[in-house]
């Protein structure tokens, strides 16, 4: 689980509630006014914009990635792909069938070589394969960033509509009040539900993106060379080009003392 999200959405929704709390009762800050302008017109606002199999799909893969999903940094794939390669080397294609193997995509691709598949159908079927999640992934990220937009837009139309129906109740003091709070509400939803939910949600599920493209394609090269049965310091040594610079140099070996 990525805790860093969940403790984000908590840390920004104990943030509201106390501030609410300090001025006085939750209840004043419920509006159904407010919930219908901003949650019903965001989902209509986002069905024009995307097709419907595109929110069915990106909507939840992006919550389950946003939430679940465990990074995995290029250096360790590195370290698994190269024992991978070091296992091939000395017991063969077949030694790979009995290797336990945690991140699926890379154990599809050492199933396909364990199988002994053509180099050419395995590259075809994980760049398929990577092509596709990176796409849903990236319609959950504008799916999200889409709603993020229209959220404070729609708070703003709800503030107008609670606007005018206060000054069309301006005979009628009473009113003036509850009218101008469900006004300002619509506004306050808005900018909660865009700035502590979607837009966040948006950028993370975007370095996400970034990162598994990297990661995938640093798999697909490392499988693909294990099916050639490169040895595991070349497969090291070209797959260390995905590292950022800083962490390219391995740790220096100790000196030997001196006898």
């Amino acid at each position: 689980m990525d805790i860093a999200t969940g403790l984000g959405l908590a840390a920004g929704a104990t943030v509201v509630v106390t501030l609410m709390l300090m001025g006085g009762d939750l209840r004043m800050f419920v509006s159904d006014h407010a919930i219908i302008i901003i949650f019903g017109g965001s989902f209509a606002a986002t069905l024009i914009r995307f097709p419907l199999t595109a929110i069915i799909h990106g909507l939840p893969l992006g919550a389950k990635f946003a939430f679940t999903m465990r990074r995995t940094t290029q250096r360790e794939l590195v370290d698994e792909i190269a024992g991978l390669a070091e296992i091939a080397r000395k017991q063969g294609p077949i030694g790979l069938e009995k290797v336990e193997i945690e991140d699926p995509f890379l154990a599809k691709g050492i199933r396909f070589v364990a199988d002994g598949y053509d180099a050419a159908f395995i590259r075809d079927n994980l760049e398929r394969d990577r092509d596709n999640f990176l796409t849903h992934l990236d319609e959950g990220q504008k799916i999200y960033r889409a709603v993020g937009d229209c959220a404070p837009a729609f708070g703003m139309i709800g503030t107008l509509v609670g606007m005018v129906q206060m000054f069309a109740n301006m005979t009628d003091p009473s009113k003036l009040g509850p009218f101008m709070a469900t006004a300002l509400l619509a506004t306050l939803y808005g900018a909660v539900v865009a700035n502590i939910v979607c837009l966040p949600l948006a950028d993370k599920l975007h370095l996400k993106l970034v990162d598994e493209e990297i990661n995938r394609t640093l798999i697909i090269d490392g499988i693909l060379m294990i099916r050639e049965s490169k040895s595991p310091t070349l497969v090291r040594e070209m797959l260390i080009a995905y590292l950022p610079e800083k962490h390219r140099q391995e740790e220096p070996e100790p000196e030997p003392v001196p006898a």
